[in-house]
């Protein structure tokens, strides 16, 4: 199993590993840590490099997880340019692209803040897209006056993304976890049935199960632009909207 440091330290962005399983097949590697978070929860992936001592370095173009494994996707030019693939046992320079996984961050805690705003009007969570640009947020809603909620919902959230609240990660026992109010705004959708849950809180804002990386303060995301609202269905909506500073 390859730990996820990024789980750790989101603002770490470059570690040592070791080669762990190779398929040149497929232009795959596993190490025994990384700094790269792989696509889930509807978060994308890292982009970045490996690089050994003497000098060869790969792209990496996707990181996912398959049965457990966290795979390495090494870009084909690189594969071709290095003279020789990577083999187990090998010792890597595992770098992160900085600028895409900040963006990626900061899209994620601002997620986070405005479906607890959306949540307290009504509108429950269905899934969601995180982008470098533009976010996805898909809603279901009996309201009846969705666009005024929404807009309500886009104004509570912008206040509170003005405050300067230092985020907590940590463990709970998966029953006491679910016991909290507000721990699932997924609707229809629970946490994984592990025995530990990771928790992100947002103090005073929201506290949910989560697997993903996040900033360190809320005052580093900005605000939230509304871009367009899609209509899905009579009672659902799909959200999209943009950050700027």
């Amino acid at each position: 199993m390859t730990k996820l440091l990024c789980l750790d330290d989101s603002y770490l962005q470059e570690c040592t590993a070791n080669v762990t399983a190779t398929d040149p097949t497929t232009n795959r590697v596993q190490l025994d840590q990384t700094v790269f978070y792989p696509t889930g929860g509807g978060v994308p992936c890292d982009f970045g490099t490996l690089s050994t001592a003497d000098g060869r370095t790969w792209k990496v173009t996707d990181v996912n997880k398959n049965d457990g494994a966290v795979w390495h996707v090494l870009d084909s030019v690189s594969v071709a340019a290095s003279g020789l693939f990577l083999a187990v046992g090998d010792v890597v320079s595992a770098k992160i692209d900085w600028e895409r996984r900040y963006k990626l961050i900061r899209m994620h805690t601002a997620t986070h803040i405005l479906a607890t705003a959306m949540h307290g009007k009504g509108f429950g969570i269905t899934g969601n897209q995180i982008g470098i640009e533009q976010t996805r947020v898909d809603f279901n809603c009996e309201t009846g006056a969705e666009k005024e909620a929404l807009e309500a919902g886009v104004a509570e959230a912008n206040a509170k993304l003005m405050q300067s609240v230092e985020l907590k990660v940590y463990s709970l026992p998966r029953e006491q976890a679910l016991q909290m109010p507000g721990m699932v705004k997924l609707a229809n959708v629970l946490p994984p049935a592990v025995t530990e849950l990771r928790i992100v809180e947002i103090p005073g804002i929201d506290t949910q199960a989560d697997g993903g990386c996040h900033v360190k303060n809320v005052n580093e995301i900005g605000q939230i632009k509304l871009e367009k609202v899609e209509n899905k269905g009579s009672k659902n909506k799909r959200v999209y909207f943009s950050l700027f500073k």
